[in-house]
């Protein structure tokens, strides 16, 4: 009985403290994950009081939010779509990728991590954050902007790289033989494959198999499903938050919106605690030393998101202040990199990976939804500039000779 009222205690005033921190976030108009992830980081290794009697149900229901999340991406998305955005974007993506792993890689790589730690950190600071970047833009009203497809090819080519990534990844950190590991890759990519092509050619039966009238059965059917794909993403070596981006492609038309809206307090809820599991995890202790390090690094990977989102938009014809609002809103890394960096921690890597992941996503999520906002002020700046620099027209007096 006394461990039953420790639970309840201890879970309740941490989802209370979720509600008041995302409260306080929404009045300064910035995105909860930094002070969720603080949250954590006072309640956790070293904090000011241990949540042990909860701790299972926070690593379970962190692991619930993280596939919430990526079902809920998917559900943005069609087969055709993402078909149709890899053969228009694709340099782009290209760009994206060289640009934006390559500052993670070099700098495990100077820090004495190994090359595994490399391929991680990589995986980290290459990835943005589609749950920010698609807040901020709704709350800015820029989602019919010129500008938006082009970042949002962007976002779906991460995701879909992503989902040969997440595979891969997890293989190599399973320390696997050979040709175990080479078995296992070649499993997830064939599970990746199959699940594209249920998606694209199933996605019909599975919506008309989920319908329902009710809320209820509606909301049992689409998470019993997802969390069954899930798991058998996870034992095939795929990501389980991949498994469920595809179960969120496959479905269509109305059961899709219905699935959205009734899911979307359960996904803030999970995606909340999954947040403030990664932040019970790490020492705060372990922050200072590569605090320096990590906002090093977010100030070269800032660079390197403003400029693939600055050319991505310029080679769709946008103009100064859409290329300037594309590559504001790729800036905020999120959901994604706390994945990866997990992954790495887990299995064993240096300390200091999961450390060094936490202080940048804290610095770049809390960034994230504020330099957009700068874009329009800079833009309008930009064209007062302009104005004044051109030549005034020649009045008819200074004509006459």
């Amino acid at each position: 009985m006394h461990h039953l009222v420790e639970v309840f205690l201890q879970l309740g005033l941490v989802i209370l403290g979720l509600g008041v921190l995302g409260a306080a976030a929404g009045r300064f108009g910035i995105s909860a994950i930094p002070l969720y992830l603080l949250g954590g980081l006072s309640f956790g290794v070293g904090g000011v009081h241990d949540l042990g009697a909860i701790t299972e149900f926070l690593d379970i229901g962190a692991e619930i939010g993280i596939v919430l999340l990526l079902f809920t991406i998917g559900l943005e998305y069609t087969p055709r779509e993402l078909v149709g955005t890899m053969r228009t974007s694709w340099r782009g993506a290209i760009v994206d990728l060289l640009l934006n792993a390559a500052p993670g890689v070099i700098c495990a790589l100077l820090l004495g991590w190994g090359p595994l730690a490399a391929v991680v950190f990589g995986g980290v600071t290459y990835i943005s954050s589609s749950g920010i970047i698609a807040k901020v833009m709704t709350d800015l009203g820029w989602l019919g902007n010129r500008e938006t497809p082009t970042v949002l090819s962007l976002l779906v080519a991460e995701d879909l790289v992503m989902a040969i990534y997440l595979p891969i990844v997890t293989t190599i950190l399973a320390g696997l033989a050979f040709a175990q590991a080479a078995w296992g890759l070649a499993l997830a990519l064939l599970a990746v494959g199959a699940a594209f092509l249920i998606a694209s050619r199933g996605g019909s039966l599975l919506s008309r198999f989920l319908a329902s009238p009710s809320d209820e059965i509606l909301m049992l059917k689409v998470l019993g499903v997802i969390l069954v794909v899930a798991g058998l993403a996870e034992q095939v070596h795929v990501s389980a938050a991949v498994g469920a981006f595809f179960v969120g492609i496959a479905l269509s038309g109305e059961v899709s919106h219905q699935a959205e809206r009734i899911l979307a307090p359960l996904k803030n809820l999970f995606a909340a605690i999954f947040f403030v599991n990664f932040g019970l995890q790490t020492d705060p202790q372990s922050l200072p030393p590569v605090l320096a390090a990590a906002a090093g690094l977010a100030v070269v990977t800032v660079g390197t998101k403003f400029a693939t989102g600055w050319w991505a938009a310029r080679q769709t014809g946008s103009a100064f202040t859409g290329r300037l609002r594309a590559g504001l809103l790729l800036l905020p890394r999120g959901e994604f990199s706390i994945v990866i960096a997990g992954l790495g921690v887990s299995a064993g890597l240096d300390p200091q990976l999961g450390s060094m992941a936490a202080a940048y996503v804290l610095i770049l999520a809390a960034l994230g939804p504020l330099a957009p906002r700068l874009a329009d002020p800079i833009s309008t700046r930009y064209r007062k500039k302009l104005r004044a620099r051109r030549p005034e027209p020649a009045t008819d007096a200074e004509h006459v000779v």
